[in-house]
Parts: C-alpha cells; structure tokens; sequence
C-alpha cells in the first residue's frame, strides 16, 4: 500500500487498483472534499459485516435489499476511546426467523472486528421491523 499526499489536507491510500481518498473538515484545516481517515476506520467494520451478512443472504438466495446494518459506538468515559461497537441489523419482518442466529455469526465473522484490541467489544443484534 501507497500512502501519498494530494492538495491541503488529503492523503490517500493506493492499494492495487484501488485508491482510498481521505480529507479533514475545513475546521481542521481540510477541503472536506473526502471522509476523514478514522471515519473511515469506523465504516470499515460495519461495511466488512455488511459484505458478510450480503454473502449469507446471496448464498440462500435471500433478498437482502430490505436488510440494513445501523453502528453505534460507546466511548469509554475516562480513556475517551471507543470500547463497544454495536451493530443492528434491520431485518423485514418476513425475513426467515430461523436466520436470525446466523445472521449475527455473520457478521461477527468480519476480518476488520478479529483485528480489534481484546478490550473492544461488537456485539451484534437483529431487529425485526
């Protein structure tokens, strides 16, 4: 991977045939052009579950256009880190139940969340609407 720089604030990330585009918000001195480099961070778990979870449903034929994943993070109060990733995984309500279990080993199946320090927690959940 090729880290390198554009114009103001922008880094970028080449990697293969692909480059990851980041910026700051202009309060930081950015174009805000491009998402931050930690919000990308933050996308990268609930994207590698999602890629999981879209798998499962391909792999059974399931329609997973109605299937949405919602993360929220809790921060530890005094060491101002994130210590829990919480992922909500909105399914129809005709959404076959007994795919609920498998749903969430699914996405705690995702490369990014094993790469998590052991004092980081994602817990998983399946919301019927």
């Amino acid at each position: 991977m090729e880290i390198f720089f554009e114009k103001n604030k922008q880094v970028f990330a080449k990697d293969g045939l692909f480059t990851i585009k980041t910026d700051q918000p202009e309060e930081a001195g950015g174009d805000n052009q491009y998402p931050e480099p930690f919000k990308m961070f933050l996308s990268s778990l609930g994207t590698c579950a999602g890629v999981n979870i879209k798998n499962f449903c391909d792999e059974r034929g399931l329609d997973a256009s109605q299937v949405k994943l919602e993360q929220k993070m809790k921060y530890h109060p005094h060491k101002k880190i994130i210590s829990e990733f919480k992922l909500k995984i909105h399914i129809p309500d005709d959404f076959p139940k007994k795919y609920d279990n498998a749903l969430i080993k699914s996405a705690e199946l995702c490369a990014v969340k094993r790469h998590l320090r052991d004092d980081i927690t994602v817990k998983s959940y399946v919301i019927r609407e």
